[in-house]
This record gives C-alpha cells, structure tokens and sequence, in this order.
C-alpha cells in the first residue's frame, strides 16, 4: 500500500471511529436527559446531593485501582498484538487488585467516610456502591484496546445498552420509593452489563500472565497521567465536597445535578470526539503538520455545534430547567446558564489540549495544568459558597474559565501550537454565535410566554446562526459536504 493509499485508508479509520463514537454519545445523551427528567421530577434534590458524594469517593477510588493504564495502551506504539495482549493483562490483574483493596478499605471505614462528606447514616450506601470498582476492572482494559483500534462500533453497543437500563432499573425502582438506593442498584447493573458485552466482544480476554517488568514500564508513564488525573478529579469535586459540608445535601444535589445535566448535553459532540482525537494523534505525533490539521479540523467541526449550544442554553436557561429537570429546580436556572455557556467555551478552546499533552506523551504538562487550575479554584469556592448559593454559581463558573489561559500557555510555549491560530479557526463561528446571542437576548422580551413561542424564537435563531456561517465560503463549504460525508460513512 502506497502512502496516499495509507492515508486515505488512516483517514477513513478515523472518519469512521468518529461517527460511531458520535452514535454512541448521541445516543447516550438523548437516552440520559429522559432518565434524568423522570428522575428529577421523582426524586428530592437531597438525594442527588447524596449521591453526589457517594460519587465523589467511587470516582476517586476507582482513578486508582485504574491507575491511568488505559491511556498507556491507547498511546504506546507496540511491535505485535502478543507483545499488546501481555500488556493488557499486566494492567487488568494490576486494576482488579487495586480495586479489590479499595473496595475492602471503604467497607471498613464507610461510616467515617460517610460522616466526612456530610452524609451521616449512609455508610451502608457508600459500601454497596463500591461494588461497581472490581466491576471496572472487566471493562476499562477492554474498552482501551477497542479505542486503540478505532473500533468504535463495539462501544457504541456498549454505551446503548448501558444506557438504557435507568429506564427499566433506576425509575422503576424510583417508583417504588426505593429513594437513593434506585441509582445505586442502576449504576452497578450498568457495571455489570458493560463488563460481560466488552469482555465477550473483546479478542482478549483475562489470562494468567503477569509481569512485574512490563509495570514498571507502564507505572512510568502512567503515574503521570494518574496525577493529572487526581488532579482532574479535584477540580470537578472539590466544589461538591465544600458545598456538601456547608450548605448541605439540598444544596450540593441542586448544584451537582444541574451541572452534570448541562454538561451531559455539551459533551455529546467532546465526549465523541475526545477519545478518537486522543487515538489519532498518537498515530501522527512526530509528524507536526499532520499533527496541527487534525487537531484544527477537530477545534473547528466541535466549535461548529457546540458554542451556538452553549450560547443557546445560557440564553434560553429557564426553559432548559423546567424541561429537563422540572420546577422544583427553578432555583438553579441561572447555574444551569451560565455553567452552559462556560463549558461550552472550555470544550472548545481547553478540553483538546489534554488529548495533545497525552498524544504526545507528556502527561505531566496536563498534570501542571490542572494543579494550577485547582490552586485558583479552591479560594474561589472556599469564599463564595460562604455567600451563598447565588454567589457561589456564579463566580465557580466564571473561575472555569481560567482553564483555558492555562492550557493556551502551554500549547504555544511547549507544543508550539499558536493560540491566535486556535482563535482564528473558529473566529465566524464565534461571530455567528455571539449576534445569535445578541438576538435571542433582546428579542425574549418582545414575544409572547409561553413554551411554544419559545420553540419558536429557539428555531429563528438555528437558522439564524447557520445563516450567517453561510455568508462564509469556507464554511459554507463545509456545511454543504457535511451532510454527504456523513451519507457516504453510514453507507460504507
């Protein structure tokens, strides 16, 4: 095969992995938010802010037991399928170790833990909960394998299916009145389901081969991707533990919750594409002009769809909280705009610059970036949640932003990628969405109330937006093959 031929043929993998990683996100976030609507419209706010911190000690234990090996067999260059098939198993038994261990340390203190977090009495909870990390352990190595290949299609499977079970688990058993306990079953049947399909889909499976040489190898590189990850961790928990043990359950649950319903929106396009990003940089990353286009053209198709989203959210934030999370909710109507609207700005001009610290094998860069933004953070939370809530949500969003002039720093001084280039490449996008805003901001107030004219001005504004990318021919271009390209890879 030719190089133009390997390159067609790359470029094809990649297009491909997209559009499947896409399906399953699609999928998830349409399935999701319904879940979620039913839920919330069940279930108190107190009990997403319990589960919030159960969640918080889960995540954490299970980064861990994981011990970032997952992007160490995405990103390392191996000669042969055996050589990474001995990988593979040095990382699972090393995973099913680790978690097992955790597992066993919070059943035992899980009433100190849970006293901690606020939530006293809920130990129990906290320790069953914990199931879900050995569970972790039969499909984190399974699922990196399949990310490496590009065989998107496996996890989109995955993903649907996992999906789907808090609508015959979780609200059924809401129902029933099994309060927190309903999205502690749902969460470990999804556990479960996601490590038989990947541990039968899979072409390996668990084997008896260990090799303290191939750890240490690994432990090299993903001590650092760990770190970063901790430090990851803190970023998006460290307001949960603050708000819980000073506003308490109520509070952390109207937080939290609302965040992650706005943010599962936002990364139905991020979550897709971070992943193949991720993989198809680290097959180019020593040739930097390749290197450059992928990652502009990926910027530029995710800044196509998701700042107009967040613009939209921010904009049309009222009607988005009484859809998807009902009226008892109306309080976190303002956080569930602005927080829209900031991490619509972060998933396009931030969350891709840690796919090229990894790609590019430096994880402590991403590590760096992250310990500085935690250090801005923490002050910011420590001193508007004791202002309130109305405070709180405004200034923790507008500190998200700092993430950005981080991680702007380091592309143009350590990968020498230009931040003004990553501006210009989505500059009428930005444009586009910003008089869109402007739009829908002045003309609220001259229609009529009522959801349907709010449908309305929302789709006035669609055509808006795409109206005036059109005016640009190297959008317009690409608007117009959009649709074709993706007739043509659902076809093949």
């Amino acid at each position: 095969m030719n190089p133009t031929e390997k390159s067609k043929d790359a470029k094809s993998s990649v297009g491909m992995a997209t559009l499947w990683s896409f399906a399953a996100e699609l999928s998830a976030k349409l399935i999701v938010p319904v879940s979620n609507m039913i839920l919330a419209r069940i279930l108190a706010p107190e009990i997403f802010g319990i589960i919030a911190t159960i969640n918080m000690i889960i995540s954490f234990a299970d980064m861990i037991s994981t011990a970032g090996f997952q992007k160490y067999l995405v990103q390392h260059q191996y000669q042969d399928k055996a050589e990474l098939h001995r990988g593979a198993s040095v990382a699972f038994w090393t995973n099913l170790g680790i978690s097992l261990l955790a597992w066993v340390i919070i059943a035992l203190f899980r009433n100190q833990i849970s006293d901690a977090l606020g939530n006293p009495g809920y130990g129990v909870a906290l320790a069953v909960a914990a199931l879900t990390l050995p569970l972790t352990s039969f499909s984190s190595i399974q699922e990196s394998l399949f990310q490496k290949n590009l065989n998107y299609k496996i996890l989109f499977i995955k993903r649907l299916s996992v999906s789907l079970l808090p609508l015959v688990v979780t609200v059924p058993l809401a129902l029933l009145g099994f309060q927190h306990w309903s999205l502690i079953i749902g969460n470990l049947a999804g556990g479960l389901l996601k490590a038989i399909l990947l541990t039968y889909a899979s072409d390996w499976k668990p084997n008896l081969f260990y090799s303290f040489k191939i750890l240490k190898k690994m432990l090299s590189f993903s001590i650092w991707t760990l770190l970063e990850t901790i430090a990851l961790w803190a970023s998006n928990y460290i307001d949960i533990l603050i708000i819980s043990n000073v506003l308490g359950s109520y509070y952390t649950g109207l937080y939290k919750n609302s965040q992650s319903t706005v943010t599962s929106i936002l990364t139905i396009v991020t979550g897709a594409t971070t992943s193949v990003l991720f993989s198809s940089l680290s097959r180019c990353q020593d040739d930097q002009e390749k290197f450059e286009k992928l990652f502009f053209e990926f910027q530029k198709n995710v800044a196509m769809f998701v700042l107009p989203l967040g613009v939209g959210i921010f904009c049309f934030r009222d009607l988005v909280t009484a859809l998807l999370l009902g009226k008892q909710w109306m309080e976190a109507a303002d956080f569930v705009g602005i927080w829209g609207l900031c991490t619509s700005i972060v998933c396009v001009f931030g969350t891709f610059s840690r796919e090229v610290y990894r790609s590019k094998g430096k994880p402590k860069i991403s590590l760096l970036a992250q310990l500085l933004h935690l250090v801005f953070v923490i002050p910011v939370c420590l001193y508007s949640v004791k202002q309130g809530f109305d405070t709180l949500i405004w200034l923790r969003s507008f500190a998200y932003l700092q993430i950005v002039v981080v991680h702007m720093f380091f592309m143009k001084f350590v990968f020498h990628i230009s931040p003004f280039k990553m501006f210009s490449t989505v500059k009428e996008i930005v444009l586009s969405a910003i008089i869109m805003g402007m739009f829908a901001y002045f003309t609220q107030s001259f229609i009529p109330t009522g959801v349907f004219w709010q449908f309305v001005l929302i789709l006035v504004c669609g055509v808006l937006y795409f109206g005036i990318l059109f005016c640009f021919p190297k959008n317009r271009k690409n608007l117009i093959s959009m649709p074709r390209k993706l007739l043509n890879k659902i076809k093949h």
